[in-house]
């Protein structure tokens, strides 16, 4: 799968826009700042086709990226807490009412935590429902370049009992800085997508 052949093709504001779909998709999920937009990139060898804010709750719509055969798809970063209640009203339908469709030909969900710290409750409680819903997901941990190796393992400790079935969950420690773990992740979006699973 060449993951340079990456094209952006559209945005959606709420879950009554969003076309039907007609390929494979792998899901982008996270907590806002938590660094989507900058993995995205990296993943694809890209500088600017994810829009990349120093502000929280930037990307406020659905993205979706063709990239090769499939469509990556970029999920609104949510528990920011700055925005209206409207707002989040909306972003959490967009969401939930992406992953709970069942016309939609999802082989993976991509949840991003960031690593320095311990997981939020949104986070917690996306992974519970990707796990109660038969979701297929895996965990990218981000910014981990911001860690020391000590850091770093005390964290991976601290993972086993912040998250729920940690040890049956596959992991990858990812940086959009230094290149990190990017080689795993496009092995495994590619097992999922060609393979049907990871």
């Amino acid at each position: 799968m060449n993951f340079s052949n990456a094209a952006f093709v559209a945005a959606y504001g709420s879950y009554g826009q969003l076309t039907g779909s007609d390929r494979a998709e792998v899901a982008f999920s996270g907590r806002s700042n938590v660094g989507k937009s900058s993995l995205i990139n990296k993943l694809l060898n890209r500088r600017a086709l994810a829009r990349v804010s120093a502000t929280p709750g930037k990307t406020a719509t659905i993205n979706f990226y063709n990239v090769d055969d499939i469509y990556l798809v970029d999920l609104p970063g949510y528990g920011y807490a700055k925005v209206s209640k409207g707002e989040k009203k909306r972003w959490s339908e967009l969401i939930g009412g992406y992953l709970a469709d069942a016309d939609r030909d999802l082989r993976l969900v991509v949840q991003l935590v960031d690593m320095r710290h311990a997981p939020s409750a949104e986070d917690v409680q996306m992974i519970n429902a990707m796990i109660d819903g038969e979701i297929p997901f895996i965990i990218a941990f981000t910014k981990a370049d911001k860690l020391r190796s000590r850091e770093r393992a005390e964290r991976m400790s601290a993972f086993e009992s912040e998250i729920p079935c940690f040890k049956d969950i596959i992991s990858v420690v990812t940086s959009s800085e230094s290149g990190e773990g990017m080689e795993t992740l496009r092995e495994l979006i590619d097992e999922a997508v060609h393979d049907g699973e990871v």
